[in-house]
């Protein structure tokens, strides 16, 4: 039978991450040892006191269907943290709760953008924020994140992107790939441009609790004149070790979460309601474990950082948020795909090659330190030697 598709799944590209995820599996189910660094993942498990919650909720028998909008339990616990963390002055009825960030990104984007807006997008960024407008037929306006600016936005380069077309931005702090945090310097010019210009705002911070060496994670919404523009997304997969969990949310304005509403009761109805009473937990009764999760991705990070820049050939910044390492590798001469493949096949290190998430992250290789320490020192000294026979011509 014919393969009677719709066009616009075209537009589509295949997540490069999973693609270096699937080859490394089937190598590991051919008997290899591969060591992971591809998956945004925390190797970490699930807190027990937010398990222990979930099992109770399931014991208690809350298994059916919750309000589309999320429980009202979640909502105002989500709008208090905000409250208490994030200075924004969120309700109830301006949270929805979506099953994980990525939904949270679908929605919001459906719900706002037109065929023919252009929405303007990091480069490199997580590539849903390229992928989704492009479904929609609207336009991913890329701006660059670079090495040379420590991944701070070019305010001026940015403003030369706007045209009557642009209709939003995205902004994701701390960022994926890079490992980069706005700071508020770049955080304010962002918000002074978004109301000269009227821009929507869609700020991801799924990652803000991961934050070193002192650094402040700073939410746009916060500023003047952006709570009424902004969609302040963030979930519990990252900070929570909750990937499986698939559970997020979106906070904005009430008339906005309303239209979000209509997509996500066709799309996924609600999130799971023995899910929604573990987040109420993951917020409610969290004492250390986020804190101690930091100080060992920290502890790996500094390892990582360190034995990199040793490599010759290999260069990194040291990243100040999330758990990613993005390792410039120009200096070797080959693509960020052949540099991916060759560590894969040779080293069996799992890596992403950098232009999976746009042209700006040719030249590099993202490797995710949210794996074991033994597995971060393990990788690196793998990675040496592969770059070394490569250098000395033996590949």
């Amino acid at each position: 039978m014919e393969l009677r598709t719709a066009e616009r799944m075209d537009k589509l590209v295949p997540s490069g991450i999973r693609k270096v995820n699937e080859k490394a599996l089937a190598m590991e189910r051919n008997g290899e040892r591969v060591l992971h660094f591809e998956l945004g993942r925390p190797d970490f498990d699930t807190p027990e006191y937010i398990k222990r919650a979930c099992i109770e909720a399931l014991e208690d028998g809350d298994v059916f269907y919750t309000s589309n909008f999320g429980t009202m339990e979640l909502r105002r616990a989500i709008a208090e943290k905000l409250v208490k963390e994030n200075n924004v002055n969120y309700c109830a009825d301006e949270i929805l709760v979506t099953v994980g960030l990525s939904e949270a990104v679908f929605d919001t984007l459906c719900s706002i953008l037109n065929e023919g807006d252009e929405i303007l997008v990091p480069d490199p960024v997580w590539m849903n924020y390229l992928n989704v407008p492009k479904l929609l037929g609207a336009v991913p306006v890329t701006y660059s994140l670079t090495e040379e600016h420590n991944y701070q936005i070019d305010l001026d380069e940015l403003r030369s992107k706007v045209t009557k077309k642009t209709k939003a931005l995205v902004i994701v702090t701390p960022n994926n790939p890079t490992g980069g945090v706005l700071n508020r310097k770049t955080l304010e010019g962002l918000a002074e441009l978004a109301v000269e210009k009227d821009l929507l705002v869609i700020a991801d911070e799924i990652y803000e609790r991961l934050i070193y060496d002192g650094e402040k994670h700073i939410s746009i919404a916060s500023l003047p004149g952006m709570k009424e523009r902004t969609f302040t997304m963030n979930g519990f997969s990252k900070a929570y070790s909750m990937t499986g969990w698939r559970i997020g949310y979106v906070a904005a304005p009430k008339e906005y979460i309303a239209v979000l509403n209509k997509i996500h009761q066709h799309n996924t109805t609600c999130a799971p309601s023995f899910v929604q009473k573990a987040a109420i937990a993951a917020f409610r009764e969290e004492t250390d474990e986020v804190e101690n999760m930091v100080r060992e991705y920290e502890e790996r990070r500094n390892c990582a950082v360190k034995a990199i820049n040793s490599i010759p050939g290999l260069s990194c910044l040291t990243p100040k948020g999330a758990f990613y390492i993005f390792i410039n590798i120009k200096a070797l001469g080959h693509s960020s795909a052949w540099m991916a493949e060759y560590l894969l096949n040779e080293a069996k290190v799992a890596l992403v090659p950098g232009d999976v998430f746009g042209p700006g992250g040719e030249g590099y290789l993202r490797l995710s330190f949210a794996a074991s320490m033994d597995a971060v020192r393990e990788g690196c000294l793998r990675i040496a030697e592969a770059v070394k026979k490569l250098q000395e011509g033996e590949a």
